[in-house]
């Protein structure tokens, strides 16, 4: 199935200043490589309206051997390439070892692409990425993953005109004409919902959980306890994996993993929005839903916290400007679905959110094939914002 969009907004990015020269492909080596690895989008997409800049520390982190969890059972060859003496696209080849131990298909991973609109650039890029794969004995590519599916992933096809949300991806339209060039064709479609007070229809979700709650009286809502906090992420961690364990491309975090994605979002976590569902005290369901702090971010343009960046970043977090909201994970235990319970879940979050000043919410993402989820959430006055693809290649 060929990619296409409905919504081609074409944003100018900043000029291939490397000329038409032959392009080179090398490994990323040492700390000056890593930096010009992490540093080329904030050239690529210089004023461009849309694109939220990430922390370079975060980028960084994904790439250390020595703090990334993942590298316990994969790993990441990052590529740079150059024209001219110029920097002109990047992208990295990914083996996810626990991804190998699920499915045992020898699928391979891209991800970190970022480039300019050249097919010659592009085609060196992948063909060095698809060497690499090929090396370590896999036959086909997917993506993007930064560097897996836990974390940024999926290539935006449709909704151009709306800035990510934290932790989502934003990239040109052109990128899945240029994967498409390569051979790559959609294996997967998720969903950005946006559901806004403003059109939010909550009569009959209210009507639905009235019911869940008078027929199983015994539940319980409550909000992250930052007193057990690795207690509450490994229940999380728990449901979620037993949640999505069945669905397209999960592999599930590892503790390991999700221990260091809470220790990193902690500072940022709103305890009202965590929530957790319990039956007798224990917990069967829970959804995480996070401030969307890109719009605040929008505002720290060179992706730096330090010395500045985070006092100012603080500081427009607490000043109005972060009205939104992105409800990110959600998961009920497989023995209690079709009991409401994600609708509980999501009334909690609309009525918590709203009490401290969200007006909206962004719900991503969802997987196509989801038709209950994608159903309700039609019906109570969600727009599918935006489009998101997963890709995918054979490398016969």
């Amino acid at each position: 199935m060929p990619i296409s969009s409905a919504d081609r907004l074409d944003v100018a990015l900043a000029p291939d200043h490397g000329g038409r020269g032959p392009v080179t492909v090398r490994p990323v080596t040492g700390g000056t490589d890593r930096r010009r690895f992490i540093d080329f989008p904030f050239r690529l997409y210089e004023g461009h309206p849309y694109w939220v800049p990430p922390l370079r520390m975060d980028v960084a982190g994904k790439l250390n051997r020595k703090k990334n969890p993942f590298f316990e059972h994969g790993d990441i060859a990052p590529f740079l390439a150059e024209r001219g003496g110029e920097i002109v696209g990047r992208v990295a080849a990914i083996k996810n070892g626990q991804h190998l131990a699920k499915y045992d298909d020898k699928a391979g991973f891209f991800g970190f692409i970022e480039a300019v609109d050249d097919p010659e650039v592009w085609r060196a890029l992948f063909d060095a990425a698809h060497g690499w794969l090929r090396g370590q004995g896999l036959t086909s590519a997917r993506g993007p993953v930064d560097p897996t599916m836990n974390d940024t992933a999926g290539l935006l096809v449709d909704g151009f005109r709306r800035p990510p949300s934290i932790l989502m991806p934003y990239q040109p339209a052109y990128y899945q004409t240029r994967l498409a060039e390569l051979g790559y064709e959609r294996a997967m479609t998720m969903w950005a919902y946006f559901v806004h007070d403003a059109y939010l229809d909550d009569s009959r979700l209210r009507r639905g959980v009235g019911l869940v709650r008078s027929r199983q009286p015994d539940l319980t809502v409550r909000p992250l306890d930052r007193s057990r906090f690795d207690a509450d992420i490994s229940a999380a961690l728990r449901i979620y994996n037993a949640a999505w364990g069945e669905n397209w491309g999960n592999v599930g975090y590892t503790e390991a993993e999700a221990q260091h994605l809470a220790a990193e979002l902690k500072p940022v976590l709103e305890d009202d929005l965590f929530l957790f569902v319990e039956k007798a005290g224990v917990p069967i369901a829970f959804s995480a839903s996070l401030p969307n702090l890109n719009q605040a971010l929008k505002r720290v343009t060179d992706g730096r916290l330090l010395p500045f960046g985070l006092p100012k970043l603080l500081l427009l977090a607490k000043s109005g400007l972060v009205n939104e909201i992105r409800m990110a994970l959600m998961g009920v235990l497989p023995e209690h679905r079709n009991g409401g319970l994600d609708a509980l879940l999501v009334l909690e979050t609309i009525d918590r959110g709203r009490a401290m000043g969200f007006d909206s919410c962004e719900m991503s993402w969802v997987l196509d094939g989801n038709k209950a989820l994608t159903n309700a959430l039609d019906k109570l006055g969600g727009v599918r914002d935006k489009e998101y693809v997963m890709v995918e290649t054979s490398l016969g």
